[in-house]
């Protein structure tokens, strides 16, 4: 009887085993059968393991030298002296940031240079004097910037051209030295024509337009160092004035030779005729891309008109007819143009100077991205801050650029750094022009070393002694980008400059992959040049 009940057992289970294959055997043909459909991720996964059992994991090669961008994973390294070609697909370290996971992720792109781009290209043998600068010329800018000593690549291209009388579109990197391009061989010509007693504030031979105050008075501080030296006259008029405070500015200030002002400013004084444009021998559109944004092109369009610009060089030759030569100087290819010159001369006339690294990742400055939730900004901008303040203690450093893209952001911002003790300066375009007035200049200083601006501070201003600057606010545009980046690295710094972007929402991460995947292949960024490059010709 003990063994009857295990044979039993084998025999029950041997029955139920063989039972689903009779119900099968018997079952009519037309009947389907039961259909499980297992989902695709699983059978993925599956296959994954399938693959990969019996596999081992492959090391992470590490290629010995500098890098070109560096990843927190090490695999999507760049060596700096691999370039993927333009077809070639790039592993970018920003693909996944689009997804929540990705937050803490970070990668930066390394200095593969220790000087900047416009310098490199210097010559023992080059010289201000081989551009065809008059001495007296050479003798002030030794006096007012004894620094410089020999011409940066732009100003070798620049100044040759506008001696010749030429109408000049200069497209550069920032920091190039562009002010100087432009400066030197204008205050020539106003050296050699005649003065025809019209030096006067209301009738300027020279006019720079610049769209801020600051830019403003940056340039008129340049430009009267060397106008000291060769007895030119240079003032500046800013806005955020009403007129009759415009009338008093002008009734006060000395006869000049040349008005740097910005386009709201010179626009109410042209409507009010407190200004006539007639007697110009030149007018400098600096930051063109700014200028003719929509904000400011219906004004520039409007002085544009007020002013007698050449049609050809001889144009110019004329001392008792003076006809303006016109220069546009721009860190980026500026949008319509094209349809602004056919207005007041022909395009066809215009030499258009573009250096090698216009619209590139600047090579001379180490830039990361940082992908970070919002609520995590703070906290990150704070501990840089301290442990740039740290630094700072212990040894010389330069002073730290935060941009935001907005005035109520700058304020709240502000307000936040106040309780944590950092002392800093705010800038922002809803300021008065009594609050304004000083403030770059007190940051230039280092008293206090920390400025929270907005974009008002990307454009044109020089920042030497700028060490780091942090895109608090990931910028909206790619030209943002680079004319903030371009706050660091310029000739003549003093520091290398470093560039730290907190990347938040999906449309900046579509910028930075932009941004890195022009790194990877050593490219310009793209969208910068097809709206002008079509419309422009390139001439020697």
């Amino acid at each position: 009887m003990a063994l009857a009940g295990p044979s039993r057992l084998l025999s029950l289970a041997v029955r139920l085993l063989l039972e689903p294959r009779r119900n099968v055997v018997v079952r009519d043909s037309d009947q389907s059968l039961p259909v499980v459909r297992i989902p695709r991720a699983l059978q993925r996964r599956q296959e994954q393991r399938r693959s990969g059992r019996g596999s081992f994991q492959r090391p992470v090669l590490v290629q010995p030298g500098p890098l070109l961008v560096s990843a927190r994973r090490p695999e999507l390294n760049q060596p700096a002296r691999l370039t993927l070609g333009r077809w070639e697909q790039a592993p970018l370290a920003s693909r996944g940031w689009k997804h929540r996971r990705s937050r803490r992720d970070h990668f930066s792109i390394e200095r593969v240079q220790q000087e900047a781009p416009a310098l490199r290209n210097l010559s023992s043998r080059g010289s201000f004097v081989d551009l065809g600068l008059e001495p007296r010329v050479l003798l002030a800018l030794q006096e007012a910037v004894p620094e410089v000593v020999q011409p940066t690549s732009v100003q070798s291209k620049t100044i040759p051209p506008l001696l010749r009388g030429r109408h000049i579109l200069c497209a550069a990197e920032t920091g190039s030295g562009k002010t100087l391009s432009y400066l030197l061989p204008l205050f020539q010509r106003l050296l050699r024509a005649p003065d025809l007693d019209s030096r006067s504030s209301t009738a300027p031979r020279g006019l720079v337009l610049v769209p801020s105050r600051e830019l403003a008075e940056q340039v008129q501080a340049v430009a009267q160092s060397l106008g000291r030296y060769l007895g030119l006259q240079v003032i500046e008029f800013g806005g955020g004035l009403g007129m009759s405070r415009l009338k008093l500015q002008l009734s006060k200030r000395p006869s000049a030779d040349v008005l740097v002002a910005t386009p709201g400013a010179l626009w109410k004084a042209l409507k009010s005729q407190l200004i006539s444009l007639h007697h110009l021998n030149f007018i400098v559109l600096d930051e063109v891309d700014t200028l003719l944004d929509e904000s400011f092109l219906e004004l520039v369009d409007y002085i544009l008109e007020k002013s007698l610009i050449a049609e050809s060089p001889a144009e110019l030759e004329d001392p008792f007819n003076p006809k303006a030569q016109l220069v546009m100087v721009g860190a980026t290819f500026p949008e319509g143009l094209n349809q602004l010159l056919s207005k007041v001369t022909s395009p066809d006339s215009l030499t258009t100077i573009t250096s090698s690294k216009l619209h590139c990742i600047m090579p001379h400055v180490r830039q990361t991205f940082m992908r970070l939730k919002g609520a995590e900004k703070v906290t990150e901008l704070v501990q840089i801050l301290k442990q740039h303040d740290k630094v700072n203690k212990t040894e010389p450093s330069g002073t730290v650029l935060v941009f935001c893209n907005s005035a109520s952001t700058v304020n709240w911002l502000g307000y936040i750094l106040d309780d944590h003790k950092i002392q800093h300066l705010r800038l922002q375009g809803q300021m008065p022009a009594s609050m304004r007035a000083g403030i770059f200049q007190s940051f230039q200083k280092g008293s206090p070393n920390i400025l929270v601006c907005t974009d008002i501070a990307s454009r044109g201003l020089d920042s030497i002694h700028v060490e780091v600057v942090i895109n608090y606010d990931f910028p909206p545009t790619l030209q943002d980008y680079i004319h903030r980046a371009g706050r660091v690295g310029r000739v003549g710094s003093e520091v290398p400059g470093s560039v730290i972007s907190f990347v938040t929402h999906p449309w900046d991460v579509s910028l930075v992959q932009k941004i890195e995947l022009a790194a990877r292949r050593r490219r310009s960024l793209p969208g910068l040049t097809s709206s002008v490059r079509d419309s422009l010709p390139q001439q020697a």
